[in-house]
């Protein structure tokens, strides 16, 4: 089966359980309550399980990730680069991206994750522009 990236509209049991695994300290309750057109979920599913998941607030044009997190069982396997790249492309109206660095993984990993994606470091997180054609 394919790894696919998607907004999470709704929580089923089975993504409220992955979700859980993904963010042990979240209350997965009320984060659904607060998904909306500007409030998302993405994650990464894999054979009918979540291996990865972001959270996404979109204010005009900008987006800003917070959350980022990779199972530890499926790191470094590309998860999280194809989470963050989909993620990027499924919404092509947001041009300035920042993503907030949430300090819950070792620092120098998480860097060189992030200048890999092509983002720029700066005081509380990343940075990228994105120029649409």
């Amino acid at each position: 089966m394919k790894l696919t990236i998607l907004p999470l509209q709704h929580f089923s049991a089975q993504d409220r359980i992955d979700l859980q695994k993904i963010w042990p300290d979240e209350d997965i309750s009320a984060l659904a309550a607060r998904l909306n057109s500007t409030h998302r979920v993405y994650a990464a599913r894999f054979n009918d399980r979540l291996l990865a998941a972001l959270q996404l607030e979109i204010a005009g044009t900008q987006g800003k990730i917070r959350r980022l997190n990779v199972r530890d069982v499926t790191r470094r396997r590309g998860v999280g680069g194809y989470l963050l790249e989909e993620t990027l492309t499924q919404n092509p109206s947001v041009d300035h991206w920042w993503v907030a660095d949430d300090g819950y993984d070792e620092q120098q990993v998480i860097a060189a994750f992030m200048q890999a994606c092509d983002f720029r470091a700066q005081a509380d997180g990343w940075v990228k522009n994105v120029e649409h054609d």
